[in-house]
């Protein structure tokens, strides 16, 4: 279980970390690291939601 949790923190980090370049570039890159955040926030959602069935199952 800790690799799930490991794995989602990494998501949510690197999410958070492209939605702080985003603020400081500027046209067609924002798009590039707000697009490249909303899919590490998704698939840290997919992980919150694999770890939730684990702890329901148990």
């Amino acid at each position: 279980m800790t690799g799930f949790q490991a794995r989602l923190e990494r998501f949510e980090n690197l999410a958070a970390e492209c939605e702080l370049i985003a603020k400081r570039v500027d046209g067609s890159n924002r798009e590039l690291y707000l697009r490249a955040g909303q899919h590490y926030r998704d698939l840290a959602n997919d992980v919150r939601a694999l770890i939730a069935s684990f702890n329901i199952a148990a």
